[in-house]
């Protein structure tokens, strides 16, 4: 790819990303490209990519076709690092409201968007007053892998991060891509540890995983019911701490709430450094909701990210 590169850069909760369109397939998207894209110094800067392209296009959108014909679009998401990443709850929001300004969704219904973590359905809901545009994500079915250890014990991990003391247990949860969520007594400890570098994950996943730090918070009433609410930090596989992670909030909200045990909140706010979110648990599916915005529109010379 030599000629120009138009893109679009937009975040939820400041989960940034690169945006492009290319509903034909013909992009050459490697790993260098988004390497360089996601630079914060010498490219865009951004968390991640986030891809529009045809699932007809693509030899992972054959399985979302599969599941659902009518998932014609794909999120194609890579991670800073230029690795391919399952799923980006951030990134679909945000993905939403790129397809929804290209003209490729109306913002009424579904936006049915195939991943490589299977079928994800978008919806415009509302959300706080004067809060930027909201929308909710069927996130699909989560799980426990290690679920009869870790309801019993609490944890099926060990985990050690820079800044604490000591390795604390940690609870694997999958939402289509894999976390490692440990809790900490207070926001003392949650401003002292050090996400600059990964904190270390026993037994090593062998996908690697994301890791939440999480304080919860009790419960809060609201004017739809008694809500739970968590305080969140993450470092994001591939990339790094990150203002937000969508999946990662839905990790930390279905940690907590396992640990609360019969009784716990369906629903639950979760505090990121960028934002707000919210998580709702209905049975052994989740669903995310929050802001996503588009911020800017650009032309990359990608001669000068050489």
């Amino acid at each position: 790819m030599t000629a120009p590169l138009a893109v679009t850069k937009g975040h939820g909760t400041q989960n940034d990303f690169v945006l492009l369109d290319d509903r034909d397939g013909v992009m050459d998207l490697d790993a260098d490209l988004v390497r360089a894209l996601t630079d914060r110094r010498a490219g865009i800067g951004a968390d991640g990519v986030l891809r529009l392209v045809g699932s007809g296009r693509l030899e992972a959108g054959a399985a979302a076709l599969a599941e659902d014909p009518a998932a014609t679009w794909f999120m194609d998401y890579r991670n800073a690092d230029g690795s391919v990443a399952e799923m980006c709850g951030n990134g679909v929001r945000v993905l939403a409201a790129f397809a929804e300004r290209l003209g490729v969704w109306d913002g009424t219904g579904e936006l049915i968007l195939g991943t490589r973590a299977g079928v994800r359905r978008v919806r415009r809901v509302t959300g706080p007053p004067a809060a930027a545009t909201w929308y909710a994500v069927d996130m699909g079915v989560w799980s426990l892998p290690r679920a009869d250890r870790a309801v019993a014990d609490g944890a099926d991990a060990e985990v050690t991060v820079p800044g604490l003391a000591v390795p604390r247990p940690g609870l694997s949860v999958d939402v289509g891509n894999p976390h490692t969520v440990l809790a900490l007594p207070g926001v003392d400890e949650l401003d002292a540890a050090d996400l600059t570098t990964a904190p270390r994950v026993l037994p090593v996943p062998p996908a690697g995983t994301n890791v939440e730090l999480v304080v919860p918070l009790g419960e809060r009433r609201t004017d739809d019911g008694v809500v739970g609410a968590v305080r969140m930090r993450v470092h994001e596989r591939g990339v790094g701490e990150t203002r937000s992670c969508g999946t990662g909030a839905c990790a930390a909200a279905l940690a907590v709430r396992t640990w609360a045990g019969a009784g716990a909140p369906d629903v639950w706010q979760v505090e990121v450094p960028g934002g707000v979110v919210r998580v709702t648990v209905s049975g052994d599916r989740v669903e995310l909701a929050g802001p996503a915005v588009l911020v800017a529109d650009a032309v990359v010379d990608l001669e000068a990210l050489r």
